[in-house]
This record gives structure tokens, sequence and C-alpha cells, in this order.
């Protein structure tokens, strides 16, 4: 049967979990934190076991198994490769963990000097942002009030550091308020001005189809990375497209098995990309996962699930800007849905975002996510955070307390989403916002996060790696880590 965005939903792998609920009842859960990470598509969950028959050692192995496990991995490459659109000619694929490991791959290996600028916005990731602070002069583009990019400074950056911007570091949607960068128009900058660009795209490969465009395209992406846990295929495998001349050049960032051709004592000879950039045994059935992801959503259709997401959106802003007491961060306009994914990030007014989520989630079986998103200072401009604020709440951290620190709650979709989950996540956040709170919480102050009082599920029901008994006989002879 064909996938569809009608039917990816009964594709999606524990779609009809139930939870239990601070009540005693249980609830089919509704995860809205797929920003973070997305659940298995059920033909990447299929995919994936099919191969655990032939799964073996790749690229050397003489065995009938090994060279399935090779031919499978290389296919993964190249279905990677022309997912994003990349001329696999002149491009490679490097697989990696996560975006985070790809970005700070290239950090080490993009040809750079301390004194050498790379652009990147208030906006970014932390994994966009703190790679580039060890290897050059990291300046930030300015955002607006509504969190999206501040172009003209992006211009007049690029002006004042003419000849010394090698390269433009920026997402291709954000993940605090989903904002669309135009990457193409950036590209197009960046090359006038001699520098390259890499587009942070692991909010961005889920939800937009993505174009490299030719070499010679003056909008030509030259780096991309992306993850696959973003692309329901959790098996742990990210990806970095970019030039093969960039990573057949210098000692690779890590090295051993599998990045060379020849090691005498005296001297090495490495292997050409993307092996020389690939070390160790690789993630075959990541790749598999990420592979089988990517086929899927193209028989879905990029298009398809671009539509139903921005559908999803604007009808879940009407349904939140009818609650008094939320406020949206962000683009509110449920108009302007196509220039963003869709990530909503808010705040209950009076209400600790912290216990915002905790509430969701006991009462009503709703996964979101709270706090600053691993994008610090995107979330204290947003919230327009004061200098003097910011460094009370930085020495409340350092002193291991996050009572009270500012933060939003985000609800994040995925491609099977419903607006009945929106409909079910509003009643419960107008009650929330009415003070009709059912349980009584109390707050860790270390970690700030929320609990009911008195309330603990016995998680070993649900799932355990071992028997209670046996797990916890071990932990009591095992002595913790640190002590």
């Amino acid at each position: 049967m064909k996938l569809t965005i009608e039917n990816v939903r009964e594709n999606i792998v524990g779609i009809d979990t139930q939870v239990p609920l601070l009540d005693g009842s249980s609830r089919q859960y509704v995860n809205f934190d797929n920003a973070a990470s997305t659940p298995a598509l059920r033909p990447v969950f299929d995919k994936v076991n099919e191969f655990m028959t032939w799964y073996s050692s790749v690229h050397r192995g003489t065995g009938f198994k090994s060279q399935i496990a090779t031919e499978a991995y290389e296919q993964a490459h190249d279905i990677v490769g022309c997912f994003v659109g990349a001329d696999l000619t002149t491009n490679t694929v490097i697989f990696g963990k996560n975006t985070t490991e790809a970005i700070n791959k290239l950090a080490r290996r993009f040809p750079l000097e301390r004194d050498d600028v790379v652009l990147c916005s208030w906006m970014e990731h932390h994994s966009n942002d703190l790679p580039w602070r060890q290897r050059a002069r990291l300046i930030h583009v300015a955002v607006h009030d509504d969190g999206s990019l501040d172009e003209e400074d992006f211009d007049r950056l690029l002006d004042r550091y003419a000849g010394r911007v090698k390269l433009v570091a920026i997402s291709g949607a954000s993940n605090v308020t989903g904002w669309l960068n135009p990457i193409h128009r950036l590209a197009e900058k960046a090359h006038a001005v001699g520098a390259k660009i890499l587009v942070d795209a692991a909010q961005l490969a889920p939800h937009r189809a993505i174009d490299m465009r030719p070499d010679d395209d003056p909008g030509h992406l030259d780096f991309v990375a992306l993850s696959a846990h973003k692309m329901y295929a959790p098996y742990g495998t990210g990806a970095l497209i970019g030039p093969t001349e960039v990573f057949a050049q210098g000692t690779p960032d890590m090295v051993g098995g599998g990045t060379v051709d020849i090691v005498t004592v005296n001297d090495v000879r490495w292997a050409a990309p993307p092996d020389r950039d690939e070390a160790g045994s690789p993630n075959v059935v990541g790749a598999v996962a990420l592979a089988q992801a990517v086929l899927s959503l193209q028989e879905i259709g990029m298009e398809a699930l671009a539509r139903h997401e921005a559908e999803l959106t604007a009808y879940a802003l009407r349904r939140l800007g009818e609650i008094e007491g939320i406020q949206i961060y962000g683009s509110t306009d449920p108009d302007r849905v196509t220039e963003r994914v869709g990530v909503i990030p808010f705040n209950v007014r009076g209400v600790d975002h912290y216990k915002v989520a905790a509430v969701l989630s006991f009462e009503g079986a709703i996964a979101v996510r709270n706090g600053c998103f691993c994008a610090h200072p995107y979330i204290l401009r947003l919230m327009k955070v004061s200098d003097e604020e910011a460094l009370r709440h930085r020495r409340e951290i350092l002193a291991g307390r996050r009572r009270g620190l500012p933060g939003l709650v985000r609800i994040s979709f995925g491609c099977y989403n419903t607006p009945e989950e929106v409909d079910h996540a509003a009643e419960v956040l107008a009650r929330i916002a009415a003070g009709e709170i059912r349980g009584e919480y109390e707050q860790d102050p270390a970690s700030g996060a929320y609990r009911p009082k008195g309330y603990t599920p016995n998680y070993e029901r649900y799932f355990a790696l071992q028997p209670g008994p046996e797990r916890r006989a071990r932990r009591e002879s095992v002595p913790r880590c640190g002590v």
C-alpha cells in the first residue's frame, strides 16, 4: 500500500500507545515533541527488521552477508544525497551520529584561521554556534522581535567583514519559532563575497524539500547537515553533505579503522571520502533506517507534508489564540504558516513553563518540551530578558538552582498529528490558564521539573531492560558513579 499523508498516522510505530494519567485512568499518547525526536515510521521499522537478517560488517568482508550489508550502506549514501539534491559526482555524503556531530566535524575539517569570520544567527541551535566559536571569530546576525532573521543586518555584516567571511552557518528552520530562512538567497549573498554556506537542516529536512542545486548555481548550498531521529528513523544516524574536495584534504578529525588506504610505521595514506571521515565500524542499521525514512517521506511527497503541517499549524494558532492567558512567541498569524514549520512556542500567564509541561503530561498524556531548547540567546531575545536578569539566572544555575528560570513551552508537529490532538491540548491548556489544575505539584529546585506529590508511575510495568528485583539487586551491588 502506497504511503500517503492520509494514511501516514496508521503507519507510525506506537501511535495507539496508552499512558497512565494522574487520576488513575489512561489515554492515548499525544506526541507534540517532534522537534526533539520523531517516532519511527512503520516502513522504517519493517525495513530495519528485514535487514537484520543480513546485518554484517561492511567494506572488507568477503562473506555474502557482508557484501549485502556493504551494498545497502553505499546505497544509503546515494539515497540521502539525492534527497537533498546533491551532485554526487562532486559532493560526498558522510554518515555520523546526528546533526550535532556533523557540524562539529565540518568545524574541524573546514579550512579556517582564527581571524576568519563565520556568520551565524541569534536563532541558532547551540550545535550550530558553539563548534564555530572554537575555530574562528563568530559573529551573530540579529533577529527581529518576532524571532525572524534580520536580513538587513546580515547584509551589513557581510559588507563589514568582506574578505574575512569564510562561512555562513544558518538554520534552515528554527527549532524554537519554526521560521524558515531564505537559504538560497543567503547563499547567493555569501558566494558573492567568496564565502560558503552551511545549512543546519535538522528542523528543515522532515518538513520541506531541500535542493542543494548545481555547484555553479549562485544559490547553491555548499553544506547540509541533518538527523535521522527527526525524520522518523530513530536509530542514531546523521549526515553531512558537502564538496568532496573539502574532505579529501587534510587529516580527518577522527582516525583509525576504515579511514586509511595504507599505514606504515612512518607514514599514513588516508582513504578517499567519505571513508576518510567515517572512522570505525559504521552504524549500518542506522544508515538503512535513514535511507528508508527518506524514501518514505518522498513517497508521501514533501509538498503534501508541508501542506498538512501548515494547515495544522494555522489551526493550532487559532485555537491557542482563543485561550486567555496564553502568549505565543514568534509569529501568531495563521496566514503566514507557509513561512514556518510546525513549531509553536508559548507561555501561560502566571504559570511556570516547567509546570505547564508537567500538567500537560500527567493530566493530558501530552508530550511537549519546555525550557530554552538549546538556543539560550534566542530565548532570552524573544522574551526580552535584560542582561542583568540573565546574569542573575546564570548565577542561580551555577549554584544548582533552576526555580524561576526563563523559558517557553513548545508544541511541535509531525506529519501524523491531527486537529483532534490540537483540540485536546487546547482544552488542557484552557484549564491550566483558568487555574483548574487537578493535581498538587512540587518542584525539584535542582532540575526545575514539577511532579505530582505522592505520584510515581510504575515504569517497569511498561518497559524494563531487566526485571525489577534483578535490576534493583544489581544497582545495590554496583557503586554509584562518582562515589
